[in-house]
């Protein structure tokens, strides 16, 4: 396929971003197109309006066109949340032929008996990623088709999610007028833009400080091992500067935005800032370390709750690599000192991978997801684009369409 299109869409608490990017036919990978809006319909993640988040995606969407000067009908789209619930599990299989030889059907008999799990009625799996297989107890392979054996065995890491909040998501997309191509986990999308493959061998946790939401994804030996959500993310810090200093919630993110840090002492003495008043209530100017005395709480409790999800891991200490921070909420001056400090580990801000064409519009966290999103649907997306997903066969479809994501982590 020449030219092949290629669109991520990050559908998240306070943005929705959009990037296209076309793959040549030799693998070179161009943005063409960004487009962003702000997002009013969607809450820790999930979809609370459906007529505003349309409108959201629309708007996005079109931007990015605009730019590109194309047309797509697919997406491939971020799916987070605090409803967001992940665990590991173990299948065992014996081999089926009789030269003992194993095979791929061998290998998804082993995954679906990982994942035959009594799940509540609400919640549906979205991701089954093996981590290793055991042959005959012969543990760390990571391929073994082809090998002989009598006992199969898998680990994996299942993600769940509650049915409702992706079947929103999904009918929020179709409504703005776009085939939902394939759902992928917000943290594992933007992994792919951040992370590079040291990384995930020595170990390394990728912390996704989104608007609603801050999304935890730990990685060893080439492999998600955790993923997790604390229910906080930078909309609760602009929440807490609008109340704390009286402002309209527009003029308290555009406060965040402009004298924002989480560090006093990157703050002059005397410093003064205009705050907007509300209701036409006059403007009036305070320290501004009366702003950093707001955002630094907050940020620290993100934090330490966010380090308190990666000690409940068991892995913690193998994160060689440290952590990688990425999203809008990691933008915030002060945030890696911060992190390093409560987490005790090398911590260093993620940007998506340099690429071609526009790749400088893309150079934010803010975009980490999407691009990811668009890397995901390039290198591990087989044919291009898939058929619109079924609505009443949604959750097989994702499922199959999800398993080429396996082999990312092999």
């Amino acid at each position: 396929m020449e030219g092949r299109l290629i669109t991520g869409l990050d559908i998240g608490t306070t943005k929705v971003c959009a990037v296209i990017v076309k793959e040549d036919t030799d693998g070179v990978m161009n943005v063409v197109g960004v487009g962003s809006a702000p997002s009013y319909g969607i809450r820790k993640g999930v979809v609370v309006n459906i007529d505003k988040t349309v409108q959201a995606i629309q708007q996005a969407m079109e931007e990015a066109q605009r730019m590109a000067g194309v047309e797509v009908d697919g997406v491939f789209v971020g799916i987070a949340g605090d409803h967001i619930r992940s665990l590991n599990s173990k299948g065992i299989v014996g081999v089926s032929r009789d030269d003992r030889e194993i095979t791929e059907e061998d290998v998804e008999r082993a995954i679906n008996a990982a994942k035959a799990l009594a799940l509540p009625i609400d919640r549906e799996i979205i991701h089954v990623i093996p981590q290793e297989f055991i042959v005959d107890n012969q543990d760390g392979i990571h391929d073994p088709v082809g090998m002989s054996g009598v006992r199969l065995e898998v680990e994996v890491h299942i993600v769940t999610a509650a049915v409702t909040s992706a079947q929103n998501i999904v009918r929020s997309v179709q409504r703005a007028g776009y085939n939902v191509q394939e759902i992928v986990l917000e943290p594992l999308a933007s992994s792919l833009a951040v992370l590079d493959e040291d990384e995930r061998n020595l170990g390394v946790v990728l912390v996704d400080l989104g608007g609603g939401t801050t999304d935890i994804a730990m990685f060893f030996d080439g492999h998600i091992r955790n993923t997790s959500v604390v229910a906080l993310g930078g909309q609760h810090v602009t929440n807490d500067i609008a109340i704390g200093l009286r402002t309209p919630p527009e003029q308290a993110e555009e406060i965040k935005v402009q004298y924002g840090t989480v560090l006093r002492d990157q703050v002059e003495d005397g410093e003064q800032i205009l705050v907007p008043g509300v209701g036409g209530r006059p403007s009036r100017m305070l320290h501004r370390t009366t702003l950093v005395d707001i955002i630094a709480p907050r940020m620290e409790e993100i934090l330490s709750l966010a380090y308190q999800k990666m000690k409940k891991s068991d892995i913690l200490e193998l994160m060689a690599a440290g952590a990688v921070i990425t999203g809008g909420g990691a933008l915030l001056p002060g945030t890696v000192e911060m992190a390093e400090r409560i987490w005790g580990l090398p911590v260093k801000l993620g940007v998506p991978r340099e690429m071609g064409g526009l790749s400088n519009s893309i150079q934010n966290p803010i975009y980490s997801t999407a691009v990811g999103l668009c890397l995901y649907g390039a290198e591990y997306h087989e044919g291009g684009y898939f058929s619109e997903l079924r609505s009443g066969n949604l959750w097989d479809d994702v499922f199959e369409s999800l398993k080429r994501f396996f082999k990312r982590f092999f």
